[in-house]
C-alpha cells in the first residue's frame, strides 16, 4: 500500500498527504491569479473576467483537494520531493490559464511553455512568432497590460521560489514539514539557515527579495523614458533573473546607457546568494569577502566582461565604450541566466560567442535566483581537478579538496560530479529530441542548454531577436521539462525515478 498508514510509523509514500499539500499550494496560486485584475479593470480590458475565472478554477480544485485530504501529519523527505516536483508542473498548468482564456495564446502547449518559462525564470517566450500550425502568436506590443503583468508576476513568484513562499505560509494552514520542502527544492550541498525557524528564514529571504525589487523599480522609474508599469515589470524580471520584458526587443527598446547600467548591477546582485544579501544588510560586510563562492563568481564575471568587451573592440564591432556597455550587459545577463538582450549577439565575433556559450553553463551563486550549474559547483570541480593533478605527482599523499579554510568532504565532491554528469545528460537528451524533430544542430544545442540553464534566449532559430513559437509542440513540452529539471537542480526530479524512493 503506497497511501500511508495514517500514523507516524508510516513507511510508504502518503499520496493523500501529497494531494492535500498540493491543494493548499493551488489555492495560493489562486490568490496570485487575482493580482492582474485591478489593472485589467483600470484599463477597461474586455478580458478582465479571465482572472477571477482562473482563480475560481484554482480554488475549486485546490480547495477540494485540501478539504478532502487535509494534511494531518508532518511531511517527510519522501513526500516533500514529490510535492516540490509536482508543484512546478501543477502550478504551471494553472498559470497557463490566463493565456488560454484570454486568447493571448491559441494552443495549450504554448501557454504551458510560457507559464513554465515564467515560473522557472527562464524567460523563453512564444509571443510574437509563427507557430508550426501557421497561426501567429501576437507580439507583446499587442497584448493587454494585464497579460504582460501576469508574465512578470510568474517570474516574481518563481524567482525566490514558490516553495520558499509556501514554507512561510503553510504553518497558518496547520501544515508542518516546511523544512523538508525547503531542502527538497534545491540540491545545494548546504543551506544557509538565517534563523532557527525555517519559516522565519523563508520570510526574511522574501523580504530581501522584495526590497531589491522595489529599489530597482524606483531607479528604473527615475528614467524619463520608462513609466511605472514598465519599471515594475522589468524590476520583477531582473531580480528574479527571468528576462521577460514588456517590449518585443527587450531593453534594447529604450537604448539607454542609464537603464543598461542599472539593470546590469542588479542582475549581478541577483546572482549572489540572498542569504548573503540579508547578512550584509545587517551590517556583516565582511561576509562577502569570506564567501569564497561570491568572490569566485565576481572574478569570473569580471574576467568574462573584460574578455568579451575586448573581443568586441579588437574585432571592431564597437568602439571601446560601447563594447564595454554591451559586453558587460550581455555577460552579466547570461551568467546570471536573466536572458535580457540589448544587442543581437548572434552577429558578434566568434570568440565572444564562444565565451557566451561557456557562460550558459555557469550560473550564479547557490541561494540566488540564477539557474545554471552554479558557481560553487564549478569552484569545487576546479579545486578537485587541481587536487587530482597534485595526487598524480604525489600518489601516496593525503590531499583534501579545500576552499579557503573549509575542507570539502568526498561525499559532496561525488554529489557535484554526479550533478554535472546528470546535467550534461539532460542537455544532450534535449538536443537529441530537438534534432530528431527536424531542428538544425546548432539551434538544438543552444535551445537545450538555454532551457536547462534557465537562460531563455539562445542562438540560431531561438536567438535574442527570435522566440520559441516556431518550435514543434513536442519540442515545447520537452523544453518545459528541461526548464523544470534545471530549476530544481536535477536531483529533486531524478530521485522520483529511483527504486529506492518507492521501496518501503
Amino acid at each position: 500500500m503506497i497511501f500511508g498508514t495514517g500514523n507516524r510509523s508510516r513507511k510508504k509514500i502518503d499520496l493523500l498527504l501529497v494531494a492535500g499539500v498540493e491543494g493548499a499550494l493551488i489555492m495560493l496560486i489562486g490568490l496570485a491569479l487575482l493580482l492582474p485584475l485591478p489593472i485589467a479593470l483600470w484599463d477597461g480590458e474586455p478580458i478582465w473576467w479571465v482572472y477571477p475565472a482562473a482563480s475560481a478554477i484554482a480554488f475549486a480544485i485546490g480547495g477540494g483537494l485540501f478539504h478532502f485530504f487535509r494534511p494531518r501529519e508532518e511531511l517527510r523527505a519522501r513526500e516533500a520531493f514529490m510535492v516540490v516536483a509536482l508543484t512546478w508542473l501543477v502550478l504551471s498548468a494553472f498559470c497557463a490559464l490566463p493565456f488560454m482564456l484570454s486568447g493571448a495564446l491559441t494552443y495549450y502547449a504554448d501557454a504551458f511553455f510560457e507559464a513554465m518559462s515564467g515560473l522557472t525564470t527562464t524567460g523563453a517566450t512564444v509571443f510574437g512568432g509563427t507557430t508550426p500550425y501557421g497561426t501567429l502568436n501576437e507580439a507583446l506590443a499587442g497584448q493587454p497590460r494585464s497579460i504582460l503583468l501576469w508574465r512578470s508576476l510568474t517570474h516574481f513568484l518563481g524567482g525566490m521560489g514558490f516553495i520558499v513562499l509556501s514554507v512561510a505560509v503553510l504553518p497558518f494552514l496547520n501544515i508542518s514539514g516546511g523544512s523538508q520542502l525547503f531542502q527538497a527544492e534545491s540540491s545545494t550541498p548546504s543551506s544557509d539557515k538565517l534563523t532557527p525557524r525555517v519559516q522565519d528564514t523563508a520570510a526574511w529571504l522574501w523580504g530581501v527579495y522584495s526590497l531589491l525589487t522595489f529599489a530597482l523599480f524606483l531607479l528604473l522609474w527615475l528614467h524619463p523614458g520608462m513609466d511605472a508599469f514598465d519599471a515594475l515589470n522589468h524590476a520583477m524580471s531582473t531580480i528574479a533573473t527571468g528576462g521577460f520584458s514588456t517590449r518585443d526587443n527587450s531593453l534594447a527598446y529604450y537604448d539607454s546607457v542609464y537603464i543598461d547600467g542599472v539593470v546590469t548591477v542588479f542582475m549581478f546582485l541577483s546572482g549572489l546568494s540572498f542569504a548573503l544579501h540579508f547578512r550584509m544588510l545587517r551590517g556583516e560586510w565582511g561576509m562577502w569577502r569570506r564567501n569564497r563562492e561570491a568572490v569566485f563568481y565576481t572574478w569570473m564575471t569580471l574576467a568574462a566582461v573584460v574578455a568579451v568587451s575586448l573581443g568586441l573592440w579588437l574585432k571592431e564591432a564597437y568602439g571601446l565604450a560601447e563594447a564595454f556597455r554591451y559586453g558587460a550587459f550581455q555577460v552579466v545577463s547570461i551568467i546570471t541566466t536573466t536572458g535580457f538582450a540589448t544587442a543581437d549577439y548572434e552577429i558578434w565575433p566568434s570568440i565572444t560567442i564562444l565565451i557566451l556559450f561557456l557562460l550558459f553553463f555557469t550560473g550564479g551563486c547557490a541561494g540566488s535566483t540564477a539557474g545554471g550549474i552554479k558557481s560553487f559547483r564549478i569552484l569545487i570541480l576546479i579545486k578537485n581537478a587541481m587536487r587530482e593533478i597534485r595526487q598524480t605527482v604525489h600518489p601516496t599523499a593525503v590531499l583534501p579538496v579545500q576552499i579557503g579554510k573549509r575542507t570539502i568532504d568526498p561525499a559532496t565532491i561525488r554529489r557535484v560530479l554526479s550533478f554535472v554528469i546528470s546535467y550534461v545528460f539532460f542537455f544532450s537528451l534535449g538536443a537529441f529530441v530537438l534534432t530528431a524533430l527536424g531542428i538544425d544542430f546548432d539551434s538544438a544545442i543552444w535551445a537545450s542548454i538555454s532551457c536547462l540553464g534557465n537562460v531563455g534566449p539562445a542562438l540560431g532559430d531561438f536567438g535574442p531577436v527570435d522566440n520559441y513559437a516556431s518550435m514543434p509542440w513536442l519540442g515545447k513540452w520537452m523544453m518545459s521539462l528541461l526548464m523544470m529539471i534545471g530549476r530544481l537542480e536535477v536531483f529533486t526530479v531524478l530521485v522520483l525515478f529511483s527504486k529506492a524512493y518507492w521501496r518501503e
